[in-house]
């Protein structure tokens, strides 16, 4: 199963399931990370850590170690329709 850490850049997924037993997971769900969610990864800084992404209108820095426990549907992340114009 693809997570955040795999989303391509332009792209958008669902969130389908959390492993809430990673650190600093729970304080990224009150962010807006949770189960059911359309995140578009807007790109990352310099050396690809951490990632931009976009969550009900709202920009986060998610490093990518933390993106790894958040599992995506893997059709919305390769799929064109999600790419950003």
């Amino acid at each position: 199963m693809k997570t955040l850490a795999d989303l391509n850049k332009g792209y958008s997924a669902e969130i389908e399931w959390i492993d809430t037993s990673g650190p600093g997971v729970l304080r990224l769900m009150m962010l807006g990370l949770v189960e059911g969610a359309a995140v578009r990864h807007r790109g990352t800084a310099i050396g690809g850590d951490p990632l931009e992404l976009s969550v009900y209108g709202a920009s986060i820095s998610v490093r990518r170690e933390q993106a790894r426990y958040f599992k995506v549907n893997g059709n919305a992340a390769e799929a064109s329709s999600g790419l950003i114009p």
